[in-house]
C-alpha cells in the first residue's frame, strides 16, 4: 500500500518541483541581465567621461508592477535600491495600467510612449508632479533622440506606489520615466552630490 502511495505521488511531486524551477527561471535571468547591461554601462561610463560610482537602470521587460529601477552601485557591482518606474500609456487611457506587460516604445513627439536606449541626465529642474523635481534627459541613440525635445524627463508622481503592486501595474503616464516621491528623493540626493554625468539606460 505504501509503495503505492508513493509511486503515485512521484509524478506529483515531479510537477511541482518543475513548476517552481520554471517559476524562478524568469527572476535568475533577469538578474543576469541587469548584471551584463551594468557591465556595459560602466565602460561606456569610463569611455564617455560619465560617473563611475552608479548609473539607473530600467528594465522595461519586467511587468510594471514590480520594481524595475535599479539604482547600481558600480563599486560593489551590486543593486543599491529599486523601485516601480511608470512607461508611457500610447493610445491607452492616461493612469492606467492597459500595457503593464508589453509596454510599446517610440521615439515620435506626441507620442506618448517612451523611448529605450541610454540618457544622460542633465539638468534639475522644477516638476508639476510629485515633490516638484525633475531631471532633464538627453536621448544619446538614435532610439531616444528626440527625449529632449519630447519633454521626456525623470521626475516623481504621487500616484506611484514605494512598493510592488504587482498583478497590477504602474499608472502609466505620457513617455517620462516616473518614480515614487520617495525613490526621486534618494535620486535627486545622489544626483546632486556627482559634478559627472549620470547614465540612465533604459531597455526591454
Amino acid at each position: 500500500m505504501k509503495l503505492l502511495f508513493l509511486i503515485l505521488l512521484f509524478p506529483i511531486v515531479i510537477l511541482i518541483f518543475e513548476n517552481t524551477s520554471l517559476s524562478e527561471k524568469p527572476s535568475i535571468s533577469k538578474s543576469l541581465s541587469q548584471t551584463e547591461k551594468a557591465k556595459e554601462a560602466l565602460e561606456y561610463c569610463k569611455n564617455k567621461g560619465f560617473n563611475t560610482d552608479f548609473c539607473i537602470l530600467v528594465d522595461m521587460g519586467i511587468h510594471s508592477g514590480k520594481d524595475r529601477l535599479f539604482i547600481w552601485d558600480f563599486n560593489s557591482s551590486s543593486m543599491a535600491q529599486s523601485g516601480l518606474c511608470s512607461h508611457g500609456c500610447g493610445d491607452s487611457p492616461h493612469s492606467g495600467d492597459e500595457t503593464k506587460t508589453a509596454p510599446i516604445f517610440s521615439n515620435i513627439a506626441d507620442s506618448h510612449l517612451s523611448s529605450l536606449g541610454k540618457y544622460k541626465i542633465g539638468k534639475r529642474g522644477y516638476s508639476n508632479w510629485g515633490i516638484h523635481i525633475n531631471y532633464k534627459l538627453h536621448g544619446l541613440e538614435t532610439s531616444n533622440v528626440n527625449a529632449y525635445r519630447r519633454l521626456i524627463v525623470l521626475h516623481s508622481w504621487e500616484s506611484i506606489s514605494n512598493i510592488p503592486i504587482y498583478p497590477n501595474g504602474t499608472p502609466e503616464g505620457w513617455g517620462c520615466p516616473a518614480v515614487s516621491n520617495d525613490m526621486m528623493k534618494i535620486l535627486d540626493k545622489k544626483l546632486k552630490a556627482t559634478s559627472k554625468p549620470v547614465l540612465l539606460w533604459i531597455f526591454n
